[in-house]
């Protein structure tokens, strides 16, 4: 603790960035202390400000942008310069290609020391210029004022992003009583949509037969859900979600065919593919949604709306362009179309039909938990308001595919940068973030080694994340696709000689148990939710089990394998019926 005389020193630029965080409206960050960045941390002790002491600085990464994920609030993380600063880059990265507002301070060395090579020198500034909306080298006390303002309002204007403030340790020592006190700058609202781009689009809809929407991680971002939601039930039209996008229709709703692409529902792949008209809401064109683009939608004009202007006609030419807020252009078209239009029923018709009849199966044979049941009882259990975060693999997919999500804030995934240790993190930036709901996290057994020292920090806050560990020994998407793609011949997937996760987590002072029956399930995830602290749920499932349906590389989303080809007598339980 400071000493008086201490705390009644004149404020310094430390000092006053936490001031200024606490203008902004921060209380949580997530951070690790090092030599450049130790002004702050004075700083901190008489601050307002809960910080938490991650274990790894990409852990603080992760956490920070699962926190703003979650909550749609800015996440903040700092970290110290060469090594600290480095070890944040794959969390900016992950905040960049995913739209997530995140606001980084990194330490640097003394100014006068920039460019000498000195101890834990990095040039952040430069390595990071790809994967942030904006940053800041800030050489001035002075200059203070201008940069945190303008990081804030860059970080949540527009399509969201991630910042980077690097503080010389100089700067942040530097006296700063002259400084005024922070006032937030305003954010921009999404301009609102031309009325000659709607009244294209009006034209367009009122003319289709078969439309369907195709939503994006933008519903979310742009405030859109409510209004897709009584578009969506008011003109009838069906509508297919992208990773991000889901939750934008709840899965009970009558116009949600589920997920497209890859490892998307056939219902949805099939209406795209048949459709003569493609509403894009606040989606990107993403590959994995798309398969080969040339043979995406191929019958459709595509009428696209997005806040981000350059995203469209970026990979698929648009028809008809409507840059601007998209809740703004949603809620115009529900005016123009408040009921279902004639000339399509007989189109929703057809996509209800087809909504059930590939309904997913759960009736896998075996004694083997089978891993999609598991994740739908789960999604059944939990609360309706629960989120559920996850890492990358077979079980990233098996969480999109068979939970059920009420909004898409509630699923929080690595969806362009596709990173392997960002669930445990990003579970735990995710409690501090909404601190009375129930947080889940599902994972791989190969992902959740590489951020599992977070356990500590779970531990030490007593966050009450559920941990469902998914566990086949393997590297499961790897395996599967060298299955599929590589003629079976497996190469640095074996995870076999796993450590007794059970163990492991008792070890940090998490409650856990195991399971490898699926007579097990019920109890098993029952006495996981119902823990009052963290907990852990390691299953076991068939190294073997594969994640169907999938869309093969550079193949049109029509050409979804339900087995694999060479093994054609496989028993799978979402087989299409004859």
């Amino acid at each position: 603790m400071n000493t008086p005389e201490q705390r009644s020193a004149p404020p310094n630029g430390a000092r006053w960035l936490t001031q200024a965080l606490e203008a902004e409206g921060v209380q949580t960050l997530f951070g690790y202390p090092g030599g450049t960045i130790m002004p702050f941390y004075d700083a901190l002790v008489d601050s307002s400000l809960k910080h938490i002491l991650v274990r790894h600085e990409q852990g603080a990464a992760l956490a920070a942008n699962g926190f703003a994920r979650a909550s749609g609030r800015v996440g903040v993380c700092v970290a110290t310069s060469g090594p600290g600063a480095s070890n944040l880059v794959t969390g900016i990265a992950d905040a960049m290609l995913d739209s997530v507002p995140m606001v980084c301070i990194t330490g640097q060395v003394a100014t006068p020391l920039l460019g000498t090579d000195a101890f834990q020198e990095l040039d952040v500034f430069g390595l990071t210029l790809p994967i942030v909306k904006h940053s800041w080298l800030v050489r001035s006390v002075d200059d203070l004022p201008q940069v945190v303002a303008a990081a804030f309002r860059i970080a949540r204007e527009g399509r969201p992003g991630p910042v980077l403030i690097d503080m010389p340790k100089d700067v942040q020592l530097a006296d700063a009583s002259h400084l005024p006190a922070h006032v937030p700058a305003t954010v921009e609202a999404p301009p609102a949509p031309a009325d000659a781009a709607l009244a294209e689009a009006f034209a367009a809809l009122a003319a289709a037969e078969k439309p369907v929407i195709y939503a994006g991680g933008g519903i979310a971002l742009g405030n859109a859900v409510q209004a897709l939601r009584d578009f969506a039930q008011a003109s009838g039209i069906p509508t297919v979600m992208t990773l991000r996008g889901l939750g934008a229709l709840p899965p009970s709703h009558p116009q949600s065919l589920g997920m497209l692409g890859m490892h998307g529902t056939r219902a949805a792949n099939m209406a795209v593919q048949e459709c003569d008209l493609l509403l894009v809401l606040g989606a990107r064109f993403d590959d994995r949604a798309t398969g080969k683009l040339a043979e995406f939608a191929p019958f459709a004009r595509v009428v696209h709306i997005d806040a981000d202007a350059y995203e469209i006609s970026k990979l698929r030419a648009a028809d008809i362009a409507v840059p601007g807020n998209v809740a703004q252009a949603i809620a115009a078209l529900q005016a123009a179309f408040p009921v279902p239009l004639p000339q399509q029923q007989a189109w929703r018709a057809r996509c209800s039909q087809h909504r059930e009849r590939f309904a997913n199966r759960y009736d896998a044979p075996g004694a083997h938990i089978y891993a999609p049941a598991l994740l739908k009882r789960l999604s059944e259990l939990a609360p309706a308001d629960a989120v559920i975060a996850c890492d990358v693999g077979q079980h990233q997919m098996w969480v999109a595919q068979h939970c059920r999500f009420q909004h898409p804030r509630n699923h929080l995934t690595s969806g362009a940068l596709g990173t392997m240790g960002f669930g445990l993190p990003a579970a735990m930036g995710a409690q501090f973030a909404c601190p009375d709901r129930t947080v889940v996290l599902v994972s791989g057994d190969g992902s959740f080694m590489m951020n599992v020292q977070e356990l500590a920090t779970i531990a030490r806050c007593r966050l009450p994340v559920k941990i469902v560990l998914l566990d086949n020994s393997s590297l499961g998407m790897v395996r599967q696709w060298q299955e599929l793609f590589f003629a079976e011949r497996y190469s640095e997937i074996d995870l076999s000689d796993n450590p007794d996760f059970v163990a492991l987590a008792k070890v940090f002072g998490i409650a856990a148990t195991r399971i490898d029956n699926r007579d097990d399930v019920e109890g098993g995830l029952a006495a996981l939710l119902a823990e009052p602290g963290p907990a852990l749920l390691h299953v076991a499932i068939d190294a073997r089990a594969n994640v169907w349906p999938l869309v093969p590389p550079n193949t049109a989303n029509s050409t979804m394998l339900e087995a694999n080809p060479a093994h054609v007598s496989q028993e799978v339980p979402n087989a299409i019926p004859a």
